[in-house]
């Protein structure tokens, strides 16, 4: 049976969720949708928008919001918490590994050619540690509640996972739209993000930093999808935001063009994809990339936040072993459960999924953004056999899993409240501490039914409250 958070098994509201639903008799759907309405208009005031590539016309909107908030106890969080932080410091412990003497490979708990096949490892990176041994200073957790007390991971983002804007600007909305909750004090902050964030980022700082770090987010352009959010953290941290064409690489150092003269810069959270970094290391047609900035970091001039090579510790077929990583590198039973796997590299799991697609959820290893998915129970007998045809000819390119009962969230529907399935992603920042703001972004699907909670695929947000004790 479907988990429905705003109630608890006797069909009773739950008492975190009692002032929404005080809120939602007093002010009654409709005043809720005039309220909706008011909450979009701001958002395309101020230019939160996201493009879809691919698309004609204008590809720039916005992701639809919700109004009514994803509640957790702070009992729940402290569960959420600890196992956010365990994950985040297992990832940063298989990439130093992986990049080094690859104990994990030869300790027979990860096979090496998921590893060092794969089109995410970066053999430039291979004897180099980053400042404090951090690979990933952003670590996305994807995460889905199955039961009053059952909470899974779905996926890990160890790139650059996106996002975070939603999760400060939904608050910002939320905090006008329902001014006397807050003001009470018991839903926990999130909106010193950027500043936790700063922090991080100047605590790995490079060598060759000798005063306070200077930081910059580096993105591919106004054009890239997520330029919105480039510029709003940057904007919120007191840093420049700068393009590629910004930069240049001299004397050992990283400088950013100003109007004052060349500055050197300490520290890129980059946006841009490892590939296109830099034309001399990596793909030489980039024109996005900055001439020798990889040389200026392997030799301790920059750091890049996250690292090159970081993205092999988000992969689906990778994913399977992050439990075993963390007994193997901490020392801990893994505090947060992954979902049942199978890998179709491994012929009797594949075997497996072909013979149950129809029942399993199936995704490529490299996917993202809810593309080169099949869900089987939603799909035709066509798209079942036909995707049965792209596995069995690579099927080391194939993970699968069962179709999760997702709990659901309360939800505004043009004249009553509905339930839809939701995914949580939190943001776990990485320096010489790891920092995790109460909260992070609500995903939902809107709708009814469906288990894609991905903007690109019409899933909407909403806020995500963490109440205080």
């Amino acid at each position: 049976m479907t988990f429905y958070e705003m109630l608890d098994q006797a069909g009773s509201v739950r008492p975190c969720y009692a002032e929404v639903q005080n809120w939602v008799e007093r002010t009654g759907i409709s005043g809720l949708n005039r309220r909706l309405e008011e909450a979009e208009a701001i958002f395309r005031r101020i230019g939160i928008t996201f493009a879809v590539y691919g698309e004609g016309g204008d590809p720039e909107r916005l992701i639809p919001f919700d109004l009514l908030p994803r509640i957790f106890t702070a009992q729940e969080w402290r569960v959420l918490d600890k196992g956010i932080r365990q994950r985040a410091r297992a990832l940063n412990a298989f990439l130093h590994d992986v990049y080094h003497r690859g104990e994990i490979v030869r300790a027979g708990i990860m096979p090496a050619d998921i590893i060092y096949q794969n089109s995410a490892y970066r053999p430039e990176m291979v004897g180099f540690s980053p400042p404090g041994k951090v690979y990933s200073h952003i670590v996305g957790i994807d995460i889905v509640r199955t039961g009053p007390d059952s909470f899974e991971v779905l996926e890990d983002n160890c790139r650059t996972p996106s996002g975070v804007s939603y999760m400060l600007e939904n608050r910002e909305i939320m905090t006008r739209m329902f001014p006397e909750l807050f003001g009470q004090g018991v839903v926990a902050p999130v909106d010193d993000y950027p500043a936790e964030l700063l922090k991080s980022l100047k605590e790995v700082a490079p060598p060759a930093c000798k005063g306070d770090p200077v930081v910059v987010v580096l993105t591919p352009g106004a054009l890239n999808s997520a330029y919105y959010e480039h510029s709003f953290l940057a904007d919120l941290m007191g840093v420049e935001l700068v393009e590629p064409a910004d930069l240049f690489v001299d004397e050992g150092r990283v400088w950013m063009k100003t109007t004052s003269g060349p500055t050197a810069v300490d520290v890129i959270y980059r946006r841009i994809d490892d590939e296109y970094i830099d034309p001399l290391t990596f793909r030489p047609d980039s024109l996005l990339g900055v001439p020798g900035i990889f040389n200026v970091y392997r030799n301790g001039g920059v750091t890049l936040c996250s690292a090159p090579g970081s993205g092999i510790a988000d992969d689906k077929a990778v994913y399977v072993y992050v439990p075993e990583m963390i007994r193997f590198y901490l020392g801990e039973q893994p505090i947060l459960s992954n979902i049942k796997t199978w890998q179709c590299a491994k012929p009797d799991e594949c075997a497996y999924v072909l013979e149950n697609l129809a029942d399993l959820v199936a995704k490529e290893v490299h996917g993202s953004g809810g593309y080169g998915m099949l869900i089987g129970p939603k799909a035709t007998a066509e798209e079942v056999a036909a995707y049965a045809e792209r596995i069995r000819a690579n099927p080391a390119e194939f993970i699968a899993q069962p179709t999760l009962d997702l709990s659901t969230v309360p939800t505004l529907g043009p004249s009553s409240i509905v339930e839809r399935h939701a995914d949580f992603r939190p943001y776990c920042l990485v320096g010489k501490q790891l920092r995790l703001v109460p909260g992070g972004l609500t995903r939902v699907a809107l709708t009814e039914g469906s288990l894609v909670v991905n903007s690109s695929q019409g899933g909407g947000v909403k806020d995500t409250w963490v109440m205080q004790d």
